[in-house]
């Protein structure tokens, strides 16, 4: 072996060395950065928002059992607060559709982007719709009942994702589901129903079910 060849394969020795503990730095540093965010994670200790459905407003409702088809046409208001003192949330691709026994009866509303300061309260009021959407042979027959007795149990549904802020560190996307329940008493029956023309609008001031 000539001389030249021994000194390419120190070479080639002292490459892989080097290759080898800037791997070991790379994997050091990257632990104490994920207990250093473990850390802060566990001090600030998140807490998920606080959604409330605030009001429901009716503006039509309607079911038929040949065909099984729905409609129904209402605005909802939903606020949701941040209860965290240091962590803001980012709301993303957030879908709001209304459901009645499991069945999804609107389309999606999709709610704009919205960031969320500290202790900060955000209000949306979409429109959501479903013209003549079919459904299962029961859930038919038990809205008209419902409607015949003048009490409708709705769900207005939130699923889309949030992303937490504490200082300059953003985290990833998380998934987030929301579930308000709204018991609706037509007629008379409720003393807090509002006629607005054909439509009414029902104060419910209810909290709502949040999965992170």
């Amino acid at each position: 072996m000539s001389a030249k060849d021994k000194d390419c394969g120190h070479h080639h020795d002292h490459y892989q060395q080097f290759l080898r503990r800037l791997a070991a730095v790379l994997l050091a540093l990257t632990i104490i950065v994920g207990i250093v965010i473990f850390i802060i994670w566990a001090v600030l200790r998140p807490s998920k928002p606080h959604f409330i459905l605030q009001d429901v407003t009716v503006f039509s409702l309607n079911a038929s059992t040949s065909p099984n088809l729905l409609s129904l046409s209402m605005q909802v208001t939903i606020s949701s607060r941040n209860p965290n003192d240091r962590i803001g949330v980012y709301y993303l691709q957030m879908d709001v559709y209304g459901a009645y026994r499991g069945q999804q009866l609107t389309l999606p509303t999709l709610l704009p982007s919205t960031y969320q300061g500290h202790r900060d309260i955000v209000v949306w009021s979409p429109f959501l719709s479903g013209d003549a959407v079919p459904v299962a042979p029961d859930v038919a027959v038990s809205l008209q009942q419902d409607k015949n007795v003048g009490a409708v149990l709705f769900n207005v549904k939130v699923d889309g994702q949030v992303k937490w802020k504490v200082g300059t560190w953003i985290s990833g996307r998380y998934h987030l589901n929301v579930n308000c329940p709204a018991f609706i008493k037509f007629g008379n029956a409720d003393h807090h129903a509002i006629a607005l023309g054909s439509a009414m609008k029902f104060q419910i001031v209810q909290s709502c079910h949040v999965e992170v």
